[in-house]
């Protein structure tokens, strides 16, 4: 694998894009029209330090041709990003794992409003490595075990896992009381995209989506629930809890978007991953991580 052309900094890896096919005078104009949201002034002042390059390393200028299919590397700055004033722990790490109990709010990779204040940031800053990269996501409103690979050349065996559904997740939520079924019981639905790209939603059809919902104990008008989805669709537990009229407590997509709460951390979403459990590819070991959380 040939390393990229500017080395992670400060815990990131360097951003890439393919040129399109369109017609600039610059590299430069290309910039500032690919990108609006910064400014000439920003692009010109990265340029001179040196931090926008080609896929073969070498430096661009503000003036430098675009070629169709050119590889340009740069690094993403913010200006202010949020403090998430929640830690990590680290519950397991071997040459090729890392295992990481996540605090909500904090999201896994960069992307949008958040660069440093994620967790794959944090992880590599802290233990220097730059091979990291998650084999699965939680939501950033999501807490709990999430396993990480840190080498290159074993990733796909622990990948393979996800996609071939021979991980056994265990979830807990804390929901309103669910009255008139017996537990446990699967809920499955048809799950499409929804209007909103951030959000999912039931339509008729074969279904696609699987849950086994038990309940664990009741808190007054409200319970916890252990949930073990046998699917992975995106938002599937927050959807088909609140289909069954009991959404999940402090969610704040489903079943109504809400405004954007911004940086209000008070009211985190009540689910967490709580277990995660797989026999090792590698050494054939049965294998089982829990999160030290509680709702």
């Amino acid at each position: 694998m040939t390393a990229p052309p500017l080395p992670m900094r400060d815990g990131v890896a360097a951003s890439y894009l393919w040129l399109p096919q369109g017609q600039w005078p610059d590299m430069l104009a290309f910039l500032v029209e690919r990108y609006p949201q910064i400014s000439a002034t920003q692009w010109l002042d990265r340029m001179a330090r040196g931090e926008v390059v080609d896929g073969d390393g070498q430096v661009l200028l503000p003036g430098s041709a675009c070629r169709r299919g050119m590889r340009i590397f740069y690094y993403r700055e913010l200006e202010r990003e949020t403090p998430i004033p929640f830690q990590e722990q680290i519950l397991f790490e071997d040459e090729h794992l890392l295992v990481v109990d996540k605090p909500h709010f904090l999201p896994m990779t960069p992307g949008g409003r958040f660069v440093q204040e994620t967790l794959l940031t944090r992880l590599k800053k802290k233990l220097d490595c730059a091979d990291l990269t998650p084999v699965h996501r939680l939501d950033r409103e999501t807490a709990g075990v999430v396993i990480f690979s840190r080498r290159p050349s074993s990733r796909g065996a622990y990948q393979t896992l996800f996609q071939r559904r021979e991980i056994h997740k265990v979830y807990e939520a804390l929901a309103p009381r669910l009255h008139g079924h017996d537990f446990p019981f699967t809920y499955r639905s048809r799950m499409v995209d929804g209007d909103k790209f951030f959000l999912m939603r039931e339509e008729a059809g074969e279904p696609n989506s699987e849950t086994i919902i038990d309940i664990i104990e009741e808190r007054g008008e409200l319970a916890l629930y252990r949930l073990q989805p046998h699917t992975g669709r995106k938002h599937q537990l927050r959807v088909h809890l609140a289909a069954l009229g009991i959404p999940i407590v402090n969610d704040a997509f489903y079943p109504v978007a809400l405004p954007c709460k911004q940086d209000d951390m008070s009211q985190p979403l009540q689910l967490m991953a709580r277990a995660i459990s797989f026999v090792d590819p590698l050494s054939g070991e049965q294998r089982q991580f829990d999160s030290r959380r509680n709702l």
